[in-house]
């Protein structure tokens, strides 16, 4: 008996060292990046409850918004709408102003447009920095957070890049890169995912600017066009999620909706 006892023991005291030996899975996180159109769809109407409810049925942790109304106008009902996604869907959220206007009345919050930021994660920090401008443009920025993912940091990156200037989008993309220290893929360090409107297709330069230094996930594992504009009848993809290789790609989906003029883009991945 005491012979067994002692082996019994000993294989005991092996088992945490198998254990350990075993190496830590992956963190999977599912993101979606969405230009919201403030909220308003290609019915004409006005429904934040529509898109919550596109959030929650594609599963998304992290969320990046563009064209996100702040008490802006009657357009959207003055509504602080990335307060509204957040206290609905009970994530924590960051808001980058691009446009910041005065109220319309004194004593009255300020009126912000711009893009957020959702995550069922926590934001550790939060920058926004506004990208080059032309005198015909409209002022865009680049919103940056850092998300803790079940232990591993994650530099989620938002923007909205200009629509009617290729060379004003050329230079803004640069910044990009610049800002996030880019300019060579060896370079990052930090896992990284940029998701936005870049209103280019793939084969545009300022595309091709972001995709020479982060990798294109609807490439590797998106299936067909991924066109994303117009919602009612696609016909380009401008909507993007480029990652660094710190992060897996697993899947990607355009989900077809009325909610916006854009389509919404849904991937997950592997956070190494």
């Amino acid at each position: 008996m005491k012979r067994g006892l002692v082996v019994l023991v000993a294989l005991l005291m092996t088992v945490p060292a198998v254990a350990a030996a075993v190496p830590e899975r992956g963190r999977n996180v599912t993101v979606m990046s969405y230009n919201i159109h403030h909220g308003a769809g290609v019915d004409g109407v006005l429904d934040l409850e529509r898109i919550a409810v596109l959030i929650e049925q594609n599963g998304a942790d992290v969320v990046g918004l563009q064209e996100v109304d702040r008490h802006w106008s009657e357009r959207s009902n003055w509504v602080d709408q990335p307060a509204w996604f957040a206290k609905r869907l009970k994530m924590h959220y960051a808001y980058a102003a691009n446009l910041d206007l005065p109220p319309v009345k004194p004593g009255e919050p300020r009126r912000q447009y711009g893009t957020a930021i959702l995550s069922k994660y926590p934001i550790k920090d939060f920058q926004n920095t506004l990208l080059p401008l032309y005198p015909t443009g409209e002022q865009r920025g680049l919103a940056v957070a850092t998300i803790k993912v079940r232990g591993a940091e994650l530099r989620f990156a938002n923007t909205h890049l200009t629509s009617n200037n290729n060379a004003e989008r050329l230079e803004q993309a640069r910044k990009v890169v610049e800002l996030l220290g880019l300019s060579r893929p060896d370079q990052v360090r930090k896992a990284t995912l940029l998701v936005g409107d870049l209103n280019a297709r793939p084969d545009a330069p300022e595309i091709k600017t972001l995709t020479g230094v982060l990798n294109d996930t609807w490439v590797e594992v998106g299936e067909g066009p991924g066109y994303t504009i117009e919602a009612s009848n696609p016909t380009a993809r401008i909507d993007y999620q480029l990652h660094s290789s710190q992060l897996e790609p697993l899947k990607a989906a355009v989900p077809v909706t009325l909610a916006s003029d854009h389509l919404p883009v849904v991937a997950s991945f592997t956070l190494r």
